[in-house]
């Protein structure tokens, strides 16, 4: 109710009461001073704000009871609110398209921010021209339509309180729609801690009760919410002033820049007290520069005694004010009001007093003294806080209101049915009962006015105008004015309904032209998220870097966040940078180093068999049974050419056959060394005198050894396949900076299950070599078995927790260094001993000599 101006139409007199219509003659010795009247066929009522009666008890030194003293103090910038309702109905008389052969007139009364002083007002716009008789009418040719006011909620509400008597239908903006106009500007400017400076009445406590669950929803705290008194009555001047010191010291020392200030239309002159109640007790503290955002009601009013008062706590401010203009020939209208001829204007001459400070002779208002006044003063030197040329968005609603009153009037007369005007001596004149139809054709009325502006009422009699943001800029010279550096759409979406233009606002020269920051606590820079406070509001908090693994790329955020799949936090935790693809390649140096030595070892072992076959026949080679021996080299060779399917990039074909060729080749090798270790042990048994062995030694035996137990894992390979076959895939998560091309095993039950069965077989093998590793024999290998098999249980004992703490390509690294190792293993310990007697001590390599030994 306070946003807007207060629209309240009332729809006739002459439907209040059946009162009778009676000639009254009865002089109000009691008619407010300020009154301004204009005749007409239809008459528009105003309830205007233009002084204001401050009573101020005065306490004497003696301590008698107190004096009290009535002030009459105008504001004088609210005399162009009568101008705008004057202007408006002029224009409408010389517009033949708007109520033809109807003049409209208007009957205007000062409300003097005072409760009795208003219902005295209104009482008479519903009574007749200099009488005052409630209930009754004196002069059917006076035909009160509506009445525009008041500006303010309290007026408002007095206003209210008599026309609800009489039954009256009254109308009444909302203001929630400018509150999410302030909210959508805060957020832009990310001030998030605030203050709030208000007056102790209900509308106020209904303000905060409203905007603080409203702002704290979208992240807004409040450093202070302040209340003050206002100078219309109080009791100890003095108590007022130390509470204003108090208040002000407290903006002042807070870390809140910015402070929200909710007020009426002459809060502005209150104010301006601001700066000066912290002098008056004697503080000490440097003022600093606030971000002041005034709700639209607020104007920029000052008293006459403020005329020399500094303006610097002005110079900033960003004011919220519904969207108004100039209409055309205003200024001139403006320009040509002298008080020489006032014709019924009753506000004219105490303006021009309080505006320019002279006096007119035999008329002395208030506390004004100075110069004669000449008449011939220029409106437009007056200093903004006094008056503007330009006309207010309160004077634009005025404006506005009148129009809208004058449309819905002219819908009513031109519309047909039972809406239907009668003619009554010549002019337009409406049956009693139809005028209460006048709300039907004021909801949803459009139309545009003369500034070119587009007026609109909803339904409910809303009006959907937005709101203009504006600065307040004092020059040097104490020179005013506004700028507009933004605006709301109160109809556009939440995330579009603010536009501001950053560049034009002009701050408080304390914030030396850099946009002001309003938080408790500094943001928080990417990298880190916020801990509230314990105990403090949410706005206050410490910042902590984000934990590992995780970013935050704004600031002031709330919680970090992980990176997507493909992408890794920086070293400062405040970006996502895309993963690098990697897998064990032949072009980087661990690729080529393990396949270089895959290489040397199947050369090695190439040459090892080479030198058997060369060697087929000599007692060595014969004596370790030759078959098992060539098979067994050349499932090494195999075993390490199969290194190979490891390295390069993983795709189906080779994901497939890494393990299973990997685990059917070893365990050959393996089923290899278990088949020369029984051979060995049943050789030696068979030579002794009636044992059964004897049909168990020959090459049949191993060659079961061998194929069986390759068999065994060969089947689990391809139930593997069958079931769950390894595949390529890509790991994002092993590696924090790495997009690891993998092949994944499918399960890793077979792919253990393969290394599981290749160790027993090993672990078999080491149990009978340990146990025959004392047998007598020039050729025993169990002692080489022996050592091999501790080699090769050694490398896959310890390759299993170092594969399992390994990631990325260092996991294929660690598999194959273990199959290198324990395939190097059996190379060495078995056929080195060998070679050395064949190639080094061939005259060892003698069936004498292993007769020899043997005896």
């Amino acid at each position: 109710m306070v946003a807007l101006l207060v629209l309240l139409l009332i729809l006739l007199p002459h439907a209040i009461s059946k009162s009778p219509i009676v000639n009254c003659h009865v002089h109000d010795p009691h008619t407010p001073l300020h009154q301004y009247h204009a005749e007409g066929d239809l008459i528009i009522g105003g309830i205007a704000s233009h002084s204001i009666i401050i009573s101020i008890s005065i306490p004497f030194i003696e301590k008698p009871p107190p004096t009290l003293l009535e002030e009459l103090n105008a504001v004088p910038k609210n005399y162009q609110h009568i101008l705008a309702l004057q202007f408006a109905v002029k224009e409408i008389n010389e517009n033949p398209q708007l109520l033809p052969n109807v003049t409209l007139g208007f009957r205007i009364y000062d409300s003097y921010f005072n409760a009795k002083w208003t219902s005295y007002a209104t009482m008479l716009l519903i009574s007749t021209l200099e009488t005052f008789v409630p209930n009754y009418i004196c002069d059917i040719n006076k035909n009160l339509i509506a009445i525009i006011g008041g500006l303010d909620s309290q007026t408002s509400l007095h206003v209210a309180t008599i026309l609800d008597i009489y039954k009256v239908p009254q109308m009444t903006p909302k203001e929630t729609r400018q509150y999410k106009g302030i909210l959508s500007l805060l957020l832009h400017f990310r001030w998030i801690w605030i203050g709030i400076l208000t007056f102790y009445d209900e509308n106020a406590e209904r303000f905060v009760q409203i905007v603080v669950p409203l702002f704290s929803q979208s992240g807004l705290c409040f450093a202070f919410i302040e209340r003050s008194h206002t100078l219309t009555y109080v009791t100890e001047i003095n108590n007022m002033f130390k509470l204003g010191a108090k208040i002000h010291d407290k903006i002042n020392d807070s870390k809140a820049n910015v402070v929200l200030f909710y007020g009426e239309s002459n809060s502005g002159a209150f104010f301006r007290w601001l700066p000066y109640l912290s002098e008056l007790e004697q503080s000490s503290n440097t003022p600093k520069g606030k971000v002041w955002i005034m709700t639209a009601q607020v104007e920029l009013t000052s008293f006459v005694y403020q005329r020399t008062w500094d303006t610097e706590i002005l110079h900033g401010v960003l004011s919220f004010t519904t969207h108004s203009n100039d209409p055309p020939g205003f200024r001139q209208f403006v320009q040509s009001k002298t008080p020489s001829s006032p014709k019924g204007d009753g506000f004219i001459l105490d303006f021009w007093q309080q505006a320019f400070g002279c006096v007119f002779p035999n008329r002395v208002v208030g506390s004004v003294r100075g110069d004669i006044c000449t008449g011939q003063e220029k409106l437009e030197n007056l200093p903004g806080p006094f008056f503007e040329m330009s006309m207010t968005s309160h004077s634009y609603n005025i404006y506005n209101a009148v129009y809208a009153v004058t449309h819905a009037l002219h819908a009513m007369s031109t519309s047909r049915g039972k809406h239907r005007p009668v003619m009554i001596r010549g002019g337009v004149k409406f049956q009693n009962q139809l005028l209460w139809q006048l709300h039907h054709f004021l909801r949803g009325i459009s139309f545009n006015n003369s500034a070119g502006d587009k007026i609109s009422l909803d339904q409910n009699g809303e009006i959907l105008a937005g709101f203009d943001i504006t600065n307040w800029i004092v020059s040097s010279n104490q020179s005013f004015q506004r700028v507009k550096v933004g605006g709301v759409d109160s109809l556009a979406p939440p995330q579009q309904m603010l536009t501001i233009n950053e560049g034009a606002i002009k701050w408080h020269h304390w914030f030396n032209q850099t946009q002001p920051k309003s938080v408790c606590t500094e943001s928080c820079r990417p990298g880190f998220c916020r801990k509230v406070k314990e105990g403090e509001a949410f706005c206050c908090y410490d910042c902590i870097p984000c934990p590992e693994g995780k970013i935050s790329d704004k600031e002031d955020m709330n919680d970090c966040y992980e990176c997507e799949d493909e992408k890794y936090p920086n070293k400062y935790r405040n970006i996502c940078i895309p993963k690098s693809a990697t897998f064990l390649s032949f072009e980087e140096p661990l690729g080529i180093s393990l396949a270089c030595s895959a290489l040397s070892f199947a050369f090695i072992t190439a040459l090892v068999l080479e030198i058997f076959v060369k060697h087929r026949d000599t007692p060595v080679v014969k004596a370790n049974n030759r078959d098992l021996t060539y098979t067994l080299l050349i499932s090494l060779l195999l075993c390490f050419l199969s290194v190979l399917l490891f390295i390069g990039y993983p795709d189906k074909v080779t994901c497939l056959l890494r393990q299973t060729a990997f685990g059917i080749i070893f365990s050959v090798a393996v089923s290899c060394v278990l088949a020369k270790t029984i051979t060995v042990v049943l050789a030696f048994m068979a030579t002794k005198p009636g044992s059964r062995m004897r049909k168990w030694v020959g090459k049949g035996l191993a060659n079961s050894i061998v194929l069986s137990c390759s068999l065994i894992q060969a089947a689990i390979c391809t139930v593997w396949l069958v079931i769950s076959p390894p595949f390529p895939n890509l790991d994002m998560k092993s590696v924090a900076e790495e997009i690891v091309l993998e092949c994944n095993e499918g399960t890793a039950t077979f792919f253990y299950c393969v290394l599981g069965y290749m160790g027993f077989l090993a672990v078999v093998s080491f149990t009978v070599a340990f146990l025959a590793r004392k047998l007598p024999d020039s050729f025993n290998e169990a002692k080489f078995i022996t050592f091999s098999m501790l080699v090769f249980c050694s490398v896959w004992l310890s390759f299993v927790p170092s594969y399992m703490s390994t990631k990325g390509k260092y996991m294929v690294a660690v598999e194959i260094f273990s199959i290198l190792a324990s395939s190097a293993g059996l190379l060495g310990c078995i056929f080195s001993p060998k070679c050395y007697i064949i190639l080094l001590r061939p005259e060892l390599n003698s069936r004498e000599h292993l007769i020899r030994r043997k005896s």
